[in-house]
């Protein structure tokens, strides 16, 4: 019997209401401009969740978008995968209370897993596993993330990157008559001896959260953290990915057979303006449609390769039957890389 494929059905984000704009940060860093940061970064405002505002909570808003628009009914979700690295308890699994608060079927799994920029790709694997091999027929696939939790006020290297936000993204088995499989191949990497260029090294049981981590103190280049909160380094990040993206892509391409022309439009993780138009010169994307505009949202971290392909179905530049190249990177170090086709019928 031949397997069925999975296919990417809809795509739902929620953002906060409440933003981090440039003359705020400003005020924090007045050796800075705006318009110095938009040059360098590209980004002008970024979601920040409220105070009692929670990944959980995000991600349930961006569900019930996507399960208002009618792509599907709740009781014919059969899975929750929800990919996230700022959980609401170490345990039990954010997925449980999400499927609970969205009243979805007792037989219906649900986990959590946790990566971070190229979690949506490792989701999408997971997904399309799931359903071609007849674990479940609709995977509600949720990542969301709220690393400004993570992050001091005073750390100017992080705060004017990262946003918050979710999406909700709806794989299903493909409609009758799909010829060929809309999602796939993949590439993975890991390089686990990365993992202290973007990391939050105490509040684990490795390092207990205590009153000593809790420390805040000067890094000697104008940021300012403890050992509670999020610690990146940004030369070493920005390294990693022009030395692995573009193989990552060459990769794909030939794994898939097509060539740069044959991909309809081109969605990395939304990193920085500065980063993707290094990875676009890199891979040789010049004159394709690269997608590439982080301005009113940030680095949303696993979120904003699918908030990007929303933002890119909205303005044109996405759209039904053109193959889509899907390529994540960061914390981990992780990578991965894929390829999808939208059906007739998607919605954002």
């Amino acid at each position: 019997m031949k397997r069925p494929f999975a296919e990417i059905q809809s795509i739902a984000c929620h953002l906060p209401s409440q933003t981090l704009d440039n003359a705020e940060l400003v005020k924090h860093f007045p050796h800075w401009t705006s318009e110095k940061i938009v040059r360098k970064l590209g980004i002008e405002t970024r979601p920040i969740a409220a105070e009692n505002e929670t990944a959980a909570d995000l991600a349930v808003a961006a569900a019930e978008i996507l399960l208002d628009n009618g792509s599907c009914e709740h009781e014919e979700i059969d899975f929750v995968l929800f990919c996230t690295q700022s959980p609401d308890y170490f345990l039990p699994s954010s997925a449980c209370l999400i499927h609970e608060r969205l009243g979805l079927p007792k037989a219906c799994g649900a986990l959590d897993f946790n990566l971070g920029c190229s979690g949506y790709i490792y989701g999408l694997s997971l997904a399309k596993g799931m359903i071609e091999t007849g674990a479940a027929k609709k995977v509600l696939f949720i990542t969301s993330e709220t690393y400004s939790k993570y992050i001091n006020a005073d750390d100017r290297s992080s705060r004017p990157l990262f946003g918050d936000g979710a999406a909700a993204t709806l794989v299903s088995v493909a409609a009758k008559g799909t010829k060929e499989d809309p999602i796939g191949p993949f590439v993975f990497g890991t390089d686990g001896s990365g993992a202290d260029l973007l990391i939050v090294p105490a509040g684990g049981h490795r390092l207990p959260a205590s009153a000593e981590t809790a420390i805040e103190q000067p890094d000697g280049k104008g940021s300012v953290r403890s050992l509670s909160q999020l610690r990146m380094h940004g030369p070493g990040i920005f390294s990693f990915a022009v030395d692995r993206v573009p193989p990552m892509v060459e990769e794909l391409l030939q794994k898939s057979g097509k060539t740069r022309e044959e991909i309809g439009c081109y969605v990395f993780h939304q990193a920085n303006k500065y980063m993707l138009d290094r990875l676009q010169e890199l891979c040789n994307l010049r004159g394709t449609n690269f997608f590439n505009d982080v301005m009113h949202r940030g680095n949303t971290v696993s979120c904003s390769i699918p908030v990007a392909m929303a933002d890119a179905w909205q303005c044109g530049m996405l759209k039904p039957g053109d193959w889509v190249m899907l390529v994540g990177f960061g914390v981990g170090l992780s990578w991965g890389a894929t390829l999808v086709k939208l059906p007739s019928h998607f919605t954002v």
